[in-house]
């Protein structure tokens, strides 16, 4: 069954790869939606796919690529979208 999530990612997380990595990942796990860089600092991350799928992707996310340094990361369900691929957005 799919679901969606929000995920607020923060810490040192721009500027250093991760909606470039983000995008990797979610490729990987066959997750769909997108991340894009917030004005505050943090990435945000709309994400679909089973719950399986998301448990690993979150589990990615308090990590991130080598160069950052995640402190925080929060999520929330969200009404499923249809996204057709996961993409970054500016």
């Amino acid at each position: 069954m799919e679901k969606q999530v929000e995920i607020i990612v923060e810490g040192k997380v721009q500027g250093v790869y991760f909606r470039k990595s983000t995008k990797e990942i979610a490729q990987l796990l066959d997750i769909t939606g997108f991340v894009k860089n917030e004005s505050n600092g943090n990435v945000l991350i709309q994400a679909s796919g089973t719950a399986t799928q998301i448990d690993q992707f979150i589990t990615w996310c308090k990590t991130g690529p080598p160069a950052a340094g995640v402190t925080n990361v929060t999520t929330q369900d969200k009404e499923l979208e249809a996204f057709n691929s996961f993409e970054i957005q500016k």
